[in-house]
């Protein structure tokens, strides 16, 4: 059906971005800018540096260690990519000495490899680094470029703008993108530079025009940073949760899993908040060296499961106990549902008991499956049962469809550990 309905209106030249059949569940992937940021000197950090051969890595390791089948298929040049000039024809153009092959050429490389480039623009007179942006009057040639080249997904930033160009180029790309025939996924910096919150920000209209969008300020590698995003986006979950869905998605940043300011339980903190709250899950850091706890964590099929689920629903906050533990929710396809307990403690692991029936959660007998540890258990939803949460850590679990009790030929493990 969406295809069908991209393929008519891309001739019309009418439809809106949402209507562009992708990113039906959030988008998973590998976005350069937290770990490498404007690193430009290729020749004192070749490794390292925004070039071509950065990204030709990471595509290497998506399409070889496993992450290409588990869903991460994005690999999405960030800022610092172009040219300080635009071409004869007014078309902006990569950066000739790190990207000597050009962005066609490295979109063909993940295409052949099954994997989907994405690019970096700005609606503005130039990007947050410096570089040539996009002013109103650039916005159909810069799509078409982007087309032209086989790009497949395009975030556009918001500096060096204002209010009234951004209220005008946000939904002109989106048209202009549509025109070009390509289907290539929009995320919309919009919102995070108008608050983030109505009045100024309207998230109907951002779901009519935008694939996925920055609600908030830039993530960085500090467990404050995570928490500070986490805690704005539960705090207004009324607001934005409701906005979300196949689509079009809230976007708290990046996955810092994998790099220098989390500890162990922190990065399973984030990866199990990301997906509660279903967000696109794209990593920034060094995949050619990441640890292999870090791996383990961000190829949790459980918790990639929980995050792709089809029917698209952003979870909650259910509790903020006065104990340090805070309990999420989301509600998943054929009745189940994921919960989160995460502790804001900093002494010791804590036990903290609990019952499904205070969650709401109906009459019933439940079997649930603690992602990280592989645990399985029943409990009947008056009982109590207690999870072992770890100082800035989580105990998440996939929580299955009551079983009526003539039907289930087991025992409730009343007073249970998880």
């Amino acid at each position: 059906m969406h295809l069908a309905v991209a393929i008519f209106a891309s001739a019309l030249v009418l439809t809106l971005a949402l209507d562009n059949g992708l990113m039906r569940t959030p988008p998973m992937g590998w976005l350069a800018w937290e770990r490498y940021r404007c690193d430009i000197d290729c020749e004192r950090d070749p490794k390292n540096c925004i070039s071509e051969n950065l990204f030709k890595d990471m595509a290497d390791r998506l399409s070889e260690d496993g992450w290409r089948e588990l869903g991460y298929v994005y690999v999405n040049i960030d800022d610092c990519w172009s040219s300080m000039e635009r071409d004869k024809q007014g078309r902006l153009q990569a950066d000739p000495k790190r990207f000597p092959g050009g962005i066609a050429n490295l979109a063909r490389y993940m295409h052949d490899r099954g994997l989907k480039l994405g690019i970096y623009g700005d609606m503005g007179t130039h990007t947050c680094g410096g570089y040539p942006g996009t002013n109103l009057d650039q916005i159909e040639t810069d799509a078409q470029t982007f087309a032209d080249w086989g790009v497949d997904m395009l975030k556009l930033d918001g500096c060096y703008s204002n209010e009234s160009v951004q209220a005008e180029g946000y939904p002109r790309m989106s048209k202009a993108l549509n025109a070009t025939g390509r289907r290539i996924a929009y995320s919309c910096s919009w919102p995070a530079y108008q608050g983030g919150l109505p009045p100024k920000v309207n998230y109907t209209q951002l779901g009519e025009i935008c694939n996925l969008w920055r609600n908030y300020g830039d993530i960085q590698d500090s467990w404050d940073s995570v928490l500070s995003i986490s805690d704005w986006f539960f705090k207004n979950q009324d607001i934005v949760g409701p906005a979300a869905g196949p689509g079009k998605w809230n976007d708290p940043d990046m996955l810092i899993i994998g790099n220098f300011g989390l500890s162990t339980d922190q990065s399973r903190s984030q990866m199990a908040l990301w997906a509660i709250m279903a967000a696109p899950l794209f990593m920034s850091n060094d995949l050619r060296t990441i640890s292999s706890g870090a791996r383990a964590i961000l190829q949790n099929k459980a918790i990639i499961r929980i995050s792709q689920d089809p029917m698209g629903v952003q979870g909650k906050r259910l509790l903020k106990d006065k104990c340090g533990i805070d309990v999420y929710w989301r509600p998943l396809s054929d009745n189940g549902s994921a919960l989160v307990f995460f502790s804001r403690r900093n002494d010791m692991p804590y036990r903290y008991q609990i019952s499904l029936s205070k969650l709401n959660y109906t009459t019933g007998l439940y079997k649930m499956y603690e992602v990280f540890m592989g645990k399985v258990g029943t409990v009947e939803d008056t009982s109590e049962f207690t999870v072992s949460v770890n100082p800035s850590g989580v105990v998440m679990l996939y929580v299955f469809p009551p079983v009526k009790h003539r039907q289930f030929h087991g025992n409730a493990n009343r007073g249970s550990h998880i």
